[in-house]
């Protein structure tokens, strides 16, 4: 079973984007903040990450820029799954390493598709 950490602060998008995932048959983990998202990459080395933009402690980018700077998890897909909808941020979260960025709201089909595409 593939693990995915789900990075978000919002509850409610906690539970939503944890149900999808998990009725799609992977093992979700959360984290709620930077800093917690990089001590779960650490501690589960995960095999995809959704990753929110904004969040308490660290944000995203900070986030983001750290594993793909890392060689031991450079390697693990990172959706960022954000609010943040101007060009200038897609385009800052790909500079920042990200494999794909998807907008909020999303749909379910959506984010599973580009899950299974990363896997």
């Amino acid at each position: 079973m593939k693990k995915i950490l789900l990075v978000e602060d919002e509850e409610d998008l906690v539970e939503t984007g944890s149900f999808f995932l998990q009725s799609a048959g992977y093992d979700v983990c959360v984290a709620r903040d930077g800093l917690s998202a990089m001590e779960a990459i650490y501690d589960k080395k995960p095999d995809l990450i959704v990753l929110d933009i904004a969040l308490p402690e660290m944000d995203g980018y900070q986030v983001c820029r750290m594993v793909k700077n890392s060689p031991l998890y450079k390697d693990i897909p990172i959706i960022m799954l954000t609010a943040k909808t101007l060009k200038a941020d897609k385009f800052r979260g790909i500079e920042t390493g990200a494999d794909k960025y998807i907008t909020k709201p999303y749909s379910p089909e959506e984010l599973l598709s580009t899950v299974s595409e990363l896997l």
